[in-house]
């Protein structure tokens, strides 16, 4: 017989479902049933209120202009860890973990005292118009912060494991640098930029403790989705809460299989090429 170093599939399989189920199912079938337990009248008149609707939009705009952000200052930032060596290279790339290991409230706390009026950076902004803290600008912040690593982390082994050989050649066939990115680099960074994409959108989506500091939590401002849920809790109105967090648990498993999907595509027809 061959030697395993782990037990037999029968075995981790059973530990790992009853991981899943206990962690990940039964979170997710306790929200569901309470928001099942109301009617569809009750339901849609909760989910469709003016404010739910605001705080949707608030919600959903201010994560895709982090993402959009991330999205281009991340691949830059892996781009220079990966291409460059310079003094403080392992420290910037050591701090790029940092929203991970950092808690969530800290770095709330800590982006409002920087972003204040009377901020190391708030108040060079304010003094030519632009206030961050308590706007959505403060939001799009937040989130850009703590969903960074994402797409570094995705990105960068990819990077590395690139062949320089192709860029040779590019090289030799009078390609101009841009045209090699476009045509050479980028769509093999692309299964790994829409994964770590997918995971920093889903990640501004639900970040709660990092915006209610920054964010002023006016309602139909700067509420975001998961502060109003969380306040329907704080009332004891425990199925409202329910019903407006499946809305955004619908839309993030939504946007993680249209995700999948194109990144299975992507990886086809990077296969193919």
């Amino acid at each position: 017989m061959k030697r395993r170093v782990l037990p037999g599939l029968p075995f981790t399989l059973g530990i790992t479902l009853v991981y899943v189920a206990i962690i990940v199912v039964l979170p997710l079938a306790a929200l569901i049933f309470k928001a099942a337990s109301l009617g569809p009248e009750d339901y849609w008149r909760i989910i469709s209120s003016e404010r739910a609707i605001a705080s949707y939009r608030v919600t959903v705009l201010s994560a895709l202009a982090a993402t959009v952000f991330n999205l281009v200052f991340g691949l830059a930032l892996a781009w220079i860890l990966v291409r460059y060596r310079f003094p403080g290279r392992r420290l910037v790339d050591a701090l790029v973990d940092l929203p991970f290991a950092l808690p969530t409230a800290v770095a709330g706390i800590s982006l409002t005292t920087l972003f204040a009026t009377n901020g190391w950076f708030g108040a060079p902004l304010d003094a030519i118009g632009i206030k961050v803290a308590y706007t959505p600008l403060g939001i799009m912040i937040a989130m850009a912060f703590t969903s960074l690593p994402f797409i570094v982390r995705t990105v960068q082994p990819v990077l590395e494991e690139l062949d320089p050989a192709l860029e040779e050649a590019g090289q030799t066939l009078g390609a101009t640098d841009w045209s090699i990115f476009l045509r050479v680099i980028l769509p093999l960074l692309a299964p790994a930029l829409l994964a770590g994409v997918s995971l920093a959108f889903a990640r501004s989506l639900g970040e709660f403790g990092a915006i209610i500091f920054i964010a002023g939590n006016q309602p139909f401002e700067t509420e975001i989705t998961a502060l109003l849920a969380f306040i329907r809790l704080e009332e004891y109105d425990y199925p409202a809460s329910a019903a407006i967090a499946s809305v955004m648990l619908l839309a993030a498993f939504t946007m993680l299989a249209v995700t999948n999907l194109l990144q299975a595509r992507a990886l086809r027809y990077t296969v193919k090429g």
